[in-house]
């Protein structure tokens, strides 16, 4: 009998699931070091795993404030993570090997499109080495443009906090050092800011994904957005208006959120909430003082997020269009999934499913496990804080109610699996633990069956 092969690089899958298991395990290593806490004692396991998955995750959740429980050495490897996790290993080691002008194999070039996701081979070192391109040239244009708010405010540290801030908002990682301002305290104190607004576009380009930036920067040479740029940026422009509008709305009297704010930095926080709370975890208002309501909105768009091949998170702008546009179309009686006169394929549409089912499963049974394990000063959590804590790490937001910092055992070790799983994919997760590298056939034999449903 011929013995199978096995390898990691039989299975993208796995191998990216893999590297940023590794990362997370010599960051949590690294954060426990007696350096890297400012007390000079040794960081507890859990709380250094907590952070190293958030950091390495680009969530944003944290257990203990980044700027007064960390050192410049701390703060340094959190940042490290975030830029590593946001661009994702495979991505950077492959873009070095590209550098050295080392020759990329078959297996090779399909972990670099599973890690990119490029559509093509052919696409793949070009897009690999536009992803880490565009990404520094991003975030040091975002710490210049930050600078002159921060420096004057801090002298030369205003510039680590310049660089820091830019980098965690392209990587949609929603970490700050502003606890200087007051413990967690993010942006609160920047409604009235331009800082809001640059933040805001980092967020924004971040969450586009590496696909639709490229396509934007050469629609002078080819007159057209491909498909699913289109879909990125229509759905982007409407969920950033919903959310906008939604939160003004909701928030606008509320004297706990924007109550007290004059009208124009109402609006420029309702804005900066809804771009925020698609992936980012930055906040310009007290998230825990939110209106029920605004709670759920936030949790809506949480949980779709941002685009495909981005450094945000969630089921994806696209899978929920994919979704809504395939009820349109059975409603209109097609028996295809039409989208811009375009026909998607079945698999699609049944990969839409899986995302968002396993995210559905998998933000109930944190919510649950939240609630029936965490208390706060005796009381249970409300349920839905628990709901939105869930959800913003299975979508890797970051924003929080205040229970990551008062969650008990149960409930971090399950948030840290929820950030993990949101971030490589429920699809990318489930193919990890594909057993053997071995061909299926999918195609097998089968009596047809009739099941009624609706």
């Amino acid at each position: 009998m011929e013995k199978k092969s096995f390898s990691l690089s039989s299975n993208p899958a796995r191998v990216i699931t893999g590297s940023f298991l590794a990362v997370i395990i010599a960051g949590t290593l690294l954060l426990m070091l007696p350096l890297s806490a400012k007390n000079g004692e040794v960081t507890n396991f859990f709380d250094a795993l907590f952070t190293a998955t958030s950091a390495t995750c680009v969530t944003g959740l944290v257990v203990v404030d980044t700027y007064t429980h960390w050192t410049y050495f701390g703060q340094g490897v959190i940042l490290a993570l975030i830029q590593v996790g946001g661009l994702g290993l495979v991505t950077l080691t492959l873009f070095f090997n590209l550098i050295i002008r080392r020759k990329l194999g078959l297996r090779t070039l399909q972990l670099a499109q599973e890690s990119t996701s490029a559509t093509n081979f052919e696409d793949t070192p070009r897009l690999l080495k536009g992803i880490v391109g565009i990404s520094l040239t991003v975030e040091s244009i975002g710490a210049l443009l930050l600078m002159p708010a921060f420096v004057p405010k801090y002298g030369k540290e205003g510039i680590f906090i310049s660089v820091f801030t830019s980098i965690s908002a392209f990587c949609n990682a929603g970490f700050d050092l502003l606890g200087r301002e007051g413990a967690y305290a993010s942006l609160i104190h920047y409604n009235g800011s331009y800082v809001l607004v640059v933040i805001a576009a980092l967020i924004i380009i971040g969450g586009l994904g590496f696909l639709v930036l490229f396509d934007l920067l050469h629609v002078h040479r080819t007159k057209k957005l491909r498909l699913h740029s289109r879909v990125v940026l229509l759905s982007t422009a409407c969920l950033l208006a919903i959310g906008t509008i939604g939160f003004a709305l909701l928030e606008w009297n509320n004297p706990a959120t924007m109550g007290g704010m004059p009208t124009w930095q109402k609006i420029n926080a309702a804005f900066f909430q809804s771009v925020s709370t698609r992936t980012a975890g930055f906040n310009s208002i007290d998230i825990a003082s939110m209106n029920e309501i605004s709670k759920l909105l936030a949790i809506g768009l949480m949980f779709i997020g941002a685009a495909p091949g981005s450094t945000g998170g969630g089921i994806k702008v696209t899978t929920i269009v994919v979704l809504i546009m395939t009820a349109v179309s059975i409603a209109r009686g097609y028996e295809d999934t039409i989208i811009m006169k375009h026909r998607i394929k079945q698999q699609v549409v049944n990969k839409s499913l899986t995302v968002v089912f396993i995210g559905f499963l998998a933000v109930l049974l944190a919510s649950g496990v939240i609630v029936y394990t965490t208390h706060d000063g005796g009381a249970i959590v409300p349920a839905i804080n628990a709901l939105f804590e869930s959800t913003s790490a299975f979508a890797t937001v970051g924003l929080s109610t205040g229970i990551s910092a008062i969650a008990n055992l149960p409930s971090k070790l399950l948030l840290i699996t929820t950030m993990f799983l949101g971030r490589i994919g429920p699809i990318s997760f489930l193919l990890s633990l594909a057993a053997g590298s071995g061909k299926v056939n999918r195609k097998q034999i089968m009596p047809e069956g009739h099941l009624n449903v609706g």
